[in-house]
């Protein structure tokens, strides 16, 4: 059944296409008659307005909006960062709101940034039961997901299966056979992604994955913290560590010293992203690098392909790149 339209509205209402808009847009009385009448048939209809395609009427507002979970997180800091200087580069201004990763605030951040007519949107905050992106697909407005996706939509992404392959068969090839991963949460495809790597580097190795290393977190450090310590609590066996992002890579390295365990001495750990924090730690962090500013420049290319007309969806991948430091040795 296809979807109703402002003609539709403005037929049932027994008003001009116009005043349809108009009401909508909230530049008509709101208690008048008229007003009553077409948000009623709106409502009997399933009507819903294309904020986009309204702001596009008015003009390019030379805005893009980007949402992510969390600024505390300084791989989205620095993705933000990137993107803001791709934007200005093209004379642009980029917008973010953050999300928690909630649903209900990723809808909010998007109707919102659409009501301030952004040129399109950047989103780092897919999930599988989201129905954000779907919602956006069906209006036509221009929008690329960024670092993870939910594989419908156009994406601009670091190869996160390679760049953990890297990480894990480093520490392999250093010796160690006991290898914890502390991941984010299984809804995010980043963190999928970066499990496969992890047991892809194990399979080519002919080491069987042990599940009891494997935890999960929210991305946070301390999510990270409290999950490395109940592996210390748990006993746990391991030599090495790797951490799906350099924070979560950060609250391990808190809980291992935290518990007596000196790293690289005990235990080895390699991170994820290179975030600037990353080299000035008291141990430089052994990590896995991501072009940032590659992936932003991806985004704004891929906005600009939608915008023009192109029909195709399409997937950047960014090849990431292992940077070696203090924090892995060769195990003893």
């Amino acid at each position: 059944m296809s979807q109703p339209t402002i003609l539709d509205v403005a037929k049932l209402a027994g008003v001009s296409k116009s005043t349809v808009s108009r009401v909508l847009d909230g530049r008509r009385n709101s208690g008048s008659p008229h007003a009553q009448r077409v948000r009623q048939a709106a409502s009997e209809l399933g009507y819903q307005r294309n904020i986009f395609a309204s702001g596009m009427r008015r003009g390019e507002t030379n805005t893009i909006g980007l949402i992510v979970p969390r600024l505390t997180d300084t791989t989205m800091a620095v993705l933000y960062e990137e993107i803001s200087k791709a934007c200005q580069a093209e004379h642009k201004l980029a917008i973010v709101a953050t999300s928690e990763n909630s649903i209900q605030a990723v809808e909010q951040a998007v109707d919102t940034l659409l009501e301030r007519r952004v040129d399109g949107l950047i989103l780092t905050t897919d999930q599988a039961e989201d129905p954000t992106v779907a919602k956006l697909r069906k209006l036509g407005v221009p929008h690329v997901c960024a670092l993870r996706t939910e594989g419908l939509s156009d994406a601009a992404l670091g190869d996160d299966v390679q760049g953990a392959y890297l990480a894990t068969s480093h520490l392999l090839e250093l010796g160690h056979r006991r290898i914890a991963l502390i991941n984010g949460p299984g809804f995010a495809s980043s963190a999928r992604g970066r499990r496969a790597g992890y047991c892809q580097a194990h399979e080519e190795a002919g080491i069987e994955v042990d599940a009891s290393l494997m935890r999960e977190t929210d991305f946070t450090t301390a999510s990270a913290e409290h999950q490395m310590g109940n592996l210390l609590e748990g006993q746990a066996s391991f030599s090495a560590c790797f951490a799906a992002t350099d924070n979560l890579a950060v609250g391990a390295i808190s809980a291992l010293r935290g518990a007596g365990r000196s790293v690289p001495q005990d235990v080895s750990v390699v991170g994820y992203n290179d975030i600037p924090l990353a080299r000035y730690l008291s141990a430089p962090l052994s990590t896995v690098r991501i072009p940032f500013d590659e992936i932003a420049r991806n985004c704004l290319e891929l906005l600009r392909e939608q915008v023009a007309g192109a029909g195709d969806t399409h997937t950047r991948v960014s090849e990431p790149e292992l940077v070696v430091r203090d924090t892995t040795q060769r195990y003893r």
